[in-house]
């Protein structure tokens, strides 16, 4: 009945992505990339930013937080090292392949949270904030090892993420319980409120749909990582140290997301293989619609 109710609850999401990909001809790859864009430099952050603002956040939450959601990080990008052999041999095809294993689906997030009886999106846009810098300061370290850009050039693209000044700037409205006034805070949930719609709407149209035909040994090591042993080691953790529900629960389902649909963006832009990670992108966020559900359950039940 729980895992019912949870697929009930996801189905909208679901709906979106399908009905991006049924549109997929409508626009073209400009407008898609327009769409985007967009949703990267103000959508998003807006909707990041209104979340962690909206509600207060207890400094000690968020500290019992951080360590967690840091740690989520460093397994995935440890555990994936584990797949190197089986990977390409040029390191920088692999870096770019390797960071699906910790990166995530900031969208998805969101969407899923909102399934979960004892949390709510403030937490969940807590951790991405917390997470955005160190899973792009993992990725672009990775990246820059095998490619030419600068470590100034690194510093200021993680530091100037729109994503991270968003939720760093809401965690700390947060954080001093202040109300935002009325005519400052409605704009910017009209914004928040058509992030999510985008989002979903352009991953199903970016996504190809036949990419699980394509699932080796080597991506399958990877979805693996991202969808299994993460949220699998996350629970267990979670349940030895007696970590309270609502914060448990928002943990586990951050660990079961998807990878994030931009990361081949990013690799691309390193000079990496930019089919292999998007085809590991659409692999991971196929694969994601099943197991997603399963973890929120377990979460639900066993937290």
């Amino acid at each position: 009945m729980v895992f019912l109710t949870i697929l009930i609850g996801l189905s909208p999401s679901f709906v979106m992505v399908i009905l991006g990909g049924l549109l997929r001809n409508r626009l073209s790859t400009n407008a898609w990339q327009g769409l985007d864009k967009l949703n990267f430099e103000i959508l998003f952050p807006a909707l990041l930013f209104v979340s962690a603002a909206s509600r207060p956040i207890e400094l000690a939450n968020l500290m019992r937080m951080a360590p967690a959601v840091w740690s989520i990080l460093l397994a995935g990008l440890l555990l994936g090292l584990i797949a190197r052999r089986l990977g390409p041999e040029r390191f920088l095809d692999f870096a770019g392949a390797w960071q699906t294993a910790w990166r995530f689906n900031s969208a998805i997030a969101l969407v899923a949270v909102g399934t979960l009886s004892r949390a709510n999106e403030a937490q969940m846009a807590v951790a991405i904030g917390l997470a955005v810098p160190v899973a792009n300061v993992f990725a672009v370290s990775a990246l820059s090892r095998g490619g030419s850009l600068g470590i100034w050039a690194s510093v200021k693209r993680v530091a100037l993420n729109p994503f991270l000044l968003a939720s760093v700037a809401g965690v700390l409205v947060g954080l001093t319980a202040r109300t935002i006034p009325a005519i400052a805070l409605s704009p910017l949930q009209m914004l928040a409120a058509a992030a999510i719609p985008i989002a979903l709407m352009s991953v199903g149209a970016t996504l190809n749909w036949g990419a699980l035909a394509r699932l080796d040994r080597f991506n399958g090591a990877i979805c693996a990582i991202k969808l299994v042993a993460l949220p699998a080691l996350t629970l267990v953790a979670c349940r030895i140290l007696d970590i309270p529900p609502s914060i448990g629960s928002v943990l586990v389902v951050f660990a079961a997301l998807p990878t994030a649909s931009a990361a081949h963006v990013l690799a691309a832009g390193f000079g990496a293989d930019r089919t292999l990670v998007a085809t590991l992108v659409a692999q991971s966020t196929l694969l994601g619609a099943i197991t997603l559900p399963i973890w929120i359950t377990l979460a639900e039940l066993l937290l």
